[in-house]
């Protein structure tokens, strides 16, 4: 099998896989890392949202193959790691984590991984742009939440986007 290597979470990593391994089954079963959630498979749920090199993306749509040895896939793991310790709220999480706990969205859980990563990624998107997060930017958010939290879902986006 041929070795894959790329950096996750700060770190670079090898492993020996086929190329055509979805890189969430990389995540998951090889390295351990079980943030990325699986939910569809074919890039539609986006519970295993993530990023590549800052911008998110679905590992469960990427072949490992696909990674060169300088992209960084951030999961929701090493998301704090992505802003300085005197930005990290009481938890040491991410500003949008620390949001995420203090507005009470998680209901069963499961697709608050990709819902965090995909919301960092908008408002770093937005804030590039110069512009801040509308309700339109939120209407962009394509991830499924099966327990319906999306109100505050978009109430701990706007407040992580202050507090970033």
């Amino acid at each position: 099998m041929p070795e894959q290597t790329f950096i996750v979470n700060g770190k670079r990593v090898h492993v020996d896989v086929d190329d055509d391994v979805r890189l969430l089954w990389v995540l998951r079963d090889l390295l351990g890392i079980t943030g990325p959630k699986y939910g569809c498979g074919i890039n539609v749920c986006k519970a295993c949202t993530s990023h590549i090199n800052g911008k998110a993306f679905n590992p469960c749509a990427v072949p490992v193959g696909k990674l060169d040895e300088d992209d960084e896939v951030t999961t929701i793991e090493g998301l704090p790691r992505e802003v300085p310790e005197r930005k990290r709220g009481e938890h040491g999480l991410h500003p949008m984590q620390e949001a995420w706990l203090e507005q009470d969205v998680a209901q069963c859980g499961y697709c608050q991984p990709g819902q965090i990563m995909a919301a960092v990624a908008l408002v770093r998107k937005v804030e590039r742009e110069g512009g801040t997060i509308t309700d339109a930017d939120l209407d962009t958010i394509r991830n499924i939440c099966r327990c319906g939290t999306y109100t505050r879902i978009r109430e701990a986006i706007r407040d992580g986007a202050a507090r970033m």
